[in-house]
């Protein structure tokens, strides 16, 4: 009886080594070439999508920046001005500022896929 056991696990060993490089038929193969294939096309699509949106979100953030350094500097040149013309000046320069950032905004939504 203890003879039988190990003689079934060589059989059984022996069984699976043959089985491991045996050939796909030509159909199969092609199908799973096709299946590999349709996968990789949509890995680089979604990474091509990924980073466009990445490339969006970048845009839309050195948008923002230019905006808001562009509005700290118009708020300095305003601090020159006296009364009423620098009161005229601080609301034209958040005007600006507020524009800029729709507009970065309304570009970013426009890049997107």
């Amino acid at each position: 009886m203890r003879a039988k056991i190990p003689t079934w696990i060589g059989v059984a060993f022996l069984a699976t080594l043959g089985a491991c490089n045996n050939a796909k038929s030509p159909d199969t193969a092609a199908r799973d070439i096709a299946a590999a294939d349709q996968s990789a096309a949509r890995a680089v699509a979604d990474a091509q999508r990924d980073q466009q949106k990445d490339m969006s979100a970048d845009a839309y953030n050195v948008a923002v920046a230019q905006a808001d350094g562009d509005h700290k500097v118009a708020l300095q040149k305003c601090e020159t001005l006296q009364g009423h013309d620098q009161q005229q000046c601080k609301d034209q320069a958040d005007a600006d500022y507020e524009a800029a950032k729709a507009n970065a905004k309304a570009t970013k939504v426009a890049q997107q896929p």
